[in-house]
């Protein structure tokens, strides 16, 4: 895990954690607290799902650029060159 996603994680682990408490710790009736805590979560499973769309964004973007460096000048793969020399070897 890298130190953005560490810090991504640590993050939402504190939003949720405070969020849980605050909600919890307010003088509101049952359903009232229900209502929030499920207002919560999904702010933040909205939150999560941008995050991780960010972090596959940039991802995908890393794996075509390493993709993109695997090609010879003549556009052939070079994976795909060693596997033919193991299998004509």
């Amino acid at each position: 895990m890298t130190n953005d996603q560490k810090v991504i994680v640590g993050f939402l682990v504190g939003a949720a954690a405070g969020a849980l408490a605050g909600i919890l710790l307010a003088p509101d009736a049952g359903d009232q607290t229900r209502k929030k805590i499920v207002s919560k979560a999904n702010d933040l499973k909205d939150d999560l799902g941008s995050q991780l769309s960010s972090t596959f964004g940039r991802l995908s973007e890393q794996v075509n650029q390493t993709l993109g460096r695997n090609f010879d000048s003549n556009g052939d793969s070079v994976a795909r060159k060693m596997a033919n020399e193991t299998v004509d070897a």
